[in-house]
């Protein structure tokens, strides 16, 4: 009989309610080699974690992370909280034996990384830091192709995440402004994302030349329990300073010699969440975009010259045909968002009872803030640096 997983989830936001909803979806998908446990939800608010205790799923509300950690009764915990706490989070978790899966950015800088890494190697639990997009089906067949040589040897990656949230100069401080609280905006928010999934996809950064800007530097400061954002700020006098980047892009060369370009942005009016990324190489290219994340554009050179084009593939073919897409429904039917999170938390499970390394581990957390503070580095001195 397969054993059972407990996990306790530190965290109950915007990432505590997709990872609840991966906890609880992907047993019923997926072939895991153990139960899974929603044993504790832990939030700082006791009284507001407790209202959402049952909603999301959870057998027990606990306002305590470090007694969550340390209880007998969990396995595996899940840190889903603001970025200045991962490290405390994660290192205590490891030293009581614990799984640890960790949303990104894993840190708020190298050195944190670095400790948060040691701590799971010493005590030899399964470590994973949850950037889901690796696990778009489309993404997932990008890197299967690229590993086959679909793309011959690769010249350029050129990724660009843009959000608009941040255009609003009225839009109240929050958190992820405080660079004590986020370690930095869009550069650690956002580029993280594809600054892994170029290491994914390419390999490992060799240098780097960048560029960051804060287009608004102060915002109003929300009254605790205002809700509505442009209305309410306006009304408040009080204004904080913020002290992380609206944007951040930046060029490289990764180690195999290709070139990169990458670009983040809170401020992009009208992008929403828009995740685009294309990759050329001396037999063909690839290109995706998130708000078509079924799909994946594929220009093969080897196409007679009257039938050249990018041609699309719809990535919803089951059977082992397409990564992932077995276990959800008939040929055809589209997968979301919230399927890249059950995709994490499946393989995640498996790799605890098999006691095996899951990409992406806190090694490669610790690569993606490598290249993170390179970049800062790059801006501070005007100059190219190496990673």
């Amino acid at each position: 009989m397969a054993k059972t997983l407990r996990v306790g989830m530190i965290g109950y936001g915007f990432m505590g309610k997709a990872h609840s909803n991966a906890w609880r979806q992907a047993p019923r998908f997926f072939p895991l080699k153990a139960h899974i446990g929603m044993h504790t939800i832990c939030g700082r608010q006791a009284a507001a974690v407790q209202a959402v205790r049952a909603h999301l799923g959870w057998e027990n509300a606990s306002h305590d992370w470090l007694e969550v950690v340390e209880s007998p009764l969990i396995d595996v915990v899940d840190i889903a909280t603001p970025n200045d706490s991962h490290a405390e989070i994660a290192i205590a978790a490891a030293r009581a034996g614990k799984h640890v899966l960790c949303e990104k950015p894993l840190a708020l800088n190298v050195k944190q990384a670095e400790a948060m890494l040691a701590a799971a190697q010493k005590n030899k639990v399964v470590h994973m830091v949850c950037h889901n997009y690796r696990r778009v089906p489309a993404i997932a067949l990008a890197r299967r192709m690229i590993g086959e040589g679909a793309l011959g040897e690769i010249s350029h990656f050129r990724a660009r995440y843009a959000q608009d949230w941040l255009v609003d100069p009225e839009y109240p401080m929050k958190w992820r402004l405080d660079k004590n609280a986020s370690g930095s905006g869009a550069h650690g928010d956002i580029n993280v994302h594809i600054i892994d999934l170029a290491r994914y996809l390419v390999g490992e950064f060799k240098e780097v030349c960048g560029l960051m800007h804060t287009f608004t530097k102060e915002r109003p400061l929300q009254a605790a329990g205002a809700r509505g954002l442009s209305q309410t700020a306006k009304a408040l006098e009080k204004r904080g300073k913020v002290t992380v980047d609206d944007a951040a892009l930046f060029i490289g060369r990764f180690a195999n010699g290709a070139l990169a370009n990458l670009e983040a942005t809170r401020c992009a009016a009208g992008r929403k969440n828009q995740l685009t990324l294309e990759i050329n190489g001396v037999k063909g290219s690839l290109f995706f975009d998130l708000e078509d994340m079924n799909r994946l554009k594929f220009y093969d050179t080897a196409s007679p010259a009257d039938r050249q084009g990018f041609r699309d593939i719809l990535v919803t073919q089951p059977d082992g045909a397409h990564p992932y897409v077995g276990q959800w429904w008939r040929n055809g039917q589209l997968l979301g968002y919230e399927h890249t999170f059950v995709h994490t938390i499946a393989d995640f499970i498996n790799a605890c009872v098999e006691g095996k390394p899951v990409h992406p581990t806190f090694e490669d957390g610790l690569k993606n803030q490598q290249v993170l503070e390179a970049v800062e580095l790059s801006v501070k001195k005007s100059h190219w640096v190496k990673v």
